[in-house]
């Protein structure tokens, strides 16, 4: 404890992580992400059809139901385009970024010495499109947690190759 010092740190002087050059994801998570949304207003609709099918007093209401139904299905596929058009990601010497969000924009900074382990997902339309997700899990919990969607497999797979380096040099 002779030696222990505590001085201030210039903020000013800190890397900013607002500089760093985002990758977007790959164009084709777009049409993943519409098919998906596509999809579940398509099982959504058919429920609501069988419903006035089968209850006849609702009828009254389906005019309403009906601009409710495709005004909700807009505002979904504009949220869904704008979150698409926002995330991001690096990999900088020491940390990856992730960017998201639709009104508040959040960055998550994973150091590498936090990295856990590392995964590659693959759904069913993502396979379609030679896509995949990477997963970054940490010591820090499942809130500290990543998953990079839309990534073409081949950079996927390198990008886990990467990470996976990273954890093998810190043990």
């Amino acid at each position: 404890m002779e030696n222990f010092s505590n001085e201030t740190i210039d903020t000013t002087q800190l890397p900013k992580f607002e500089e760093v050059q985002f990758s977007v994801l790959h164009s084709d998570y777009w049409k993943v992400s519409l098919l998906n949304v596509i999809i579940f207003f398509l099982i959504t609709g058919t429920g609501l059809g069988l419903l006035l099918f089968f209850n006849r007093e609702l009828l009254v209401f389906a005019v309403e139901i009906s601009v409710a139904y495709f005004v909700l299905l807009s505002i979904v596929l504009l949220l869904s385009r704008i979150s698409f058009k926002k995330k991001g990601f690096a990999f900088r010497t020491h940390d990856v970024l992730f960017r998201y969000g639709i009104i508040a924009t959040n960055t998550i900074v994973i150091p590498y010495n936090r990295v856990q382990h590392v995964a590659l997902h693959e759904g069913l339309l993502s396979r379609y499109f030679g896509l995949a997700k990477v997963e970054v899990f940490t010591a820090g919990g499942s809130s500290s947690d990543i998953e990079i969607p839309g990534i073409k497999k081949e950079q996927a797979e390198n990008i886990k190759q990467l990470l996976m380096g990273k954890i093998q040099k810190q043990l």
